[in-house]
């Protein structure tokens, strides 16, 4: 017998069978993840098996085990950090990473494990890697006026980029990522999906769908390139896998947060409240897994010319929640914006953020879904 299972059988404990799983670990009910001198939380990941939970704070990654315990920080970047996911195929975590002055909209690739202290600065490690998305760029970017210029946030619009004519769908950037299956399917392989930011114009009608752009990231690893702000990097894929269109009225950037629930086959968008006056504002949309996109009408987008609607392949909300009856929208009036991540069972940790400038906090809540309209989320007994 070898020395390892000796000692366990010493203290009493057998040791597992060859090929035989360690049992799950126990998530916790709540957890605090600190309070920094950071952003406010934009999001969460959660390494189910590995028993840790990862907070974005915009500038800051902080890792927490599964008993409270802080394991490490990883920090280092000016840009926007955004919402998380976590990739169990090759056990990191994948995030939105913006410099919109650089036009540099990236997803972050994080090596968790590599996150084993506190104090860790991204350039000093080879912990984090970035990977360019340049149809994001190419939409934010755009001359949406036809004037010759750009008014972007380094142009005539600086500090009010969100009045600019500009910005092709009012794409302000990326915020919300997650993995799930593509478009139209509960099962196949894993896709990352990222969407955009959108900016709160009231006075635009082509700003009303959420773009969701959809990645096979298995080859990825050939096109992350270290993060170097002063001289930011080009590298990443070409294409898209799809890119897709779900209307449910302008929402002030966007899909903040972004999850797939493999128990309810769902996709759940978080948002900040629209202030457009004829449309719900619902804070929580979904979208069925199984609901096939359909080529459609890109309703307030012009088409070519001018002339009609941009087409786009359109994805229809849940037939679920509240409904308003003006617009046929479906959704929640449920705060899902800083943090929202399925971990099975039916089963999510919703963030709540609080604290203020210097002093920024987030407590997680584990909660079950319910699917009440009203309350469609009720705090987990386990």
């Amino acid at each position: 017998m070898k020395a390892p299972a000796l000692l366990l059988l010493l203290l009493g404990a057998a040791p597992a069978a060859v090929g035989q799983h360690a049992p799950p670990l126990t998530l916790p009910l709540t957890q605090n993840g600190g309070t920094w001198a950071s952003g406010h939380v934009q999001g969460i990941a959660v390494d189910v098996q590995g028993g840790y939970i990862y907070y974005s704070f915009t500038n800051l990654l902080v890792k927490y085990d599964f008993s409270g315990r802080l394991a490490g920080t990883l920090t280092g970047w000016t840009g926007h950090l955004g919402d998380l996911d976590f990739n169990a195929a090759d056990g990191k975590l994948y995030g939105s990473l913006e410099y919109k002055k650089d036009r540099a909209f990236y997803i972050a690739v994080i090596d968790g494990a590599k996150i084993d202290r506190v104090g860790i600065e991204a350039g000093a490690s080879d912990a984090l890697r970035t990977v360019y998305l340049p149809e994001v760029a190419k939409d934010y970017a755009a001359d949406v006026n036809s004037d010759g210029r750009f008014d972007g946030d380094d142009g005539k619009f600086r500090d009010d980029a969100a009045a600019s004519p500009d910005h092709r769908y009012g794409c302000s950037g990326i915020d919300g990522v997650a993995f799930g299956p593509a478009f139209g399917r509960s099962d196949g392989r894993q896709l990352l999906t990222v969407a955009y930011g959108i900016y709160g114009n009231t006075t635009r009608r082509d700003n009303d769908h959420q773009v969701l752009l959809q990645y096979d990231v298995s080859d990825w690893a050939r096109l992350a390139r270290p993060l170097v702000e002063s001289a930011p990097h080009r590298s990443g894929p070409a294409t898209v896998n799809g890119k897709y269109f779900v209307r449910t009225g302008n929402t002030t950037y966007g899909v903040q947060n972004l999850a797939y629930d493999a128990t309810s086959q769902r996709w759940f968008m978080g948002v900040y409240k629209g202030k457009k006056a004829d449309f719900p504002n619902y804070l929580l949309f979904a979208v069925d897994a199984k609901t096939r996109p359909v080529r459609g009408d890109l309703t307030g987008v012009p088409g070519p010319g001018g002339k009609g609607w941009e087409r786009g392949s359109l994805l229809a909300l849940a037939e679920d929640g509240l409904k308003d009856t003006a617009t046929g929208l479906r959704g929640w009036n449920q705060k899902a914006d800083v943090g929202l991540q399925p971990v099975g069972g039916g089963r999510f940790y919703l963030a709540r953020n609080g604290g203020g400038k210097g002093a920024q906090t987030a407590d997680l809540t584990l909660v079950r879904w319910t699917g009440d309209a009203r309350a469609p989320f009720t705090p987990a007994r386990d």
